[in-house]
């Protein structure tokens, strides 16, 4: 295996344009798609999504214009390209974002369709995985939650630490992902770790002081 294969894909911030260009709820479902099951066409993507394969190869057009998706080398016809997510992270930072309402509409597409895709995978395996799966797939898996009351840097640390952790097992890993290995098939490992916004946030000691 090459360095450029085992090398761990960069990270991609989007700007303002790049943004624009995925705010759309089927491109964010397609490179959803395209981010789960590995490459497609556009026939597949829209067998997939229940579209039209005009409708689907529009927003590929749009998708790889803005340096989401590539071509996959050496597969395919002109008549029907294949199509793979560009590897790497995607995060959205708003504070470098401009304070505008378009800004934060497109924000708000992309995150709110990002949210619903992994719901609706998530339910997808609580209400069937115990029916459709082999016994060794559901006892591999977890859907957990825990509960805790601690600072941001607390809970930075433990973001930080069950990131770290996950990218070394994507690493180990990633040479089998858009692969037909016998024994693999898809995974999404989902992470959620956040403030509860209803309940208070406690003092902070090192704010406070006494009179004499």
């Amino acid at each position: 295996m090459s360095e450029e294969e085992t090398r761990r894909p960069a990270d991609r911030s989007l700007d303002m344009t790049a943004l624009r260009g995925l705010a759309h709820p089927l491109r964010v479902r397609m490179l959803d798609v395209l981010s789960t099951y590995g490459p497609q066409t556009a026939s597949s993507l829209a067998e997939r999504l229940a579209e039209s394969s005009g409708v689907t190869s529009y927003h590929l057009r749009q998708l790889e214009q803005h340096h989401f998706i590539r071509e996959v080398k050496g597969r395919g016809t002109a008549r029907e390209r294949w199509w793979e997510r560009v590897p790497g992270g995607i995060s959205i930072d708003s504070a470098t974002l401009p304070s505008t309402a378009a800004a934060r509409a497109a924000n708000a597409i992309v995150t709110t369709e990002w949210h619903r895709n992994r719901e609706a995978l998530l339910g997808d395996f609580v209400r069937r995985g115990e029916h459709e799966l082999s016994r060794d797939w559901i006892e591999a898996s977890v859907v957990n939650t825990a509960n805790a009351r601690v600072t941001s840097e607390q809970l930075a640390e433990l973001t930080a630490e069950l990131e770290r952790v996950t990218d070394e097992f994507l690493d180990r890993h990633r040479h089998q992902f858009g692969t037909d290995l016998p024994g693999t098939r898809p995974v999404q490992i989902q992470l959620s770790a956040f403030p509860v916004l209803d309940a208070g946030e406690a003092p902070d000691p090192r704010s406070t002081h006494s009179e004499e």
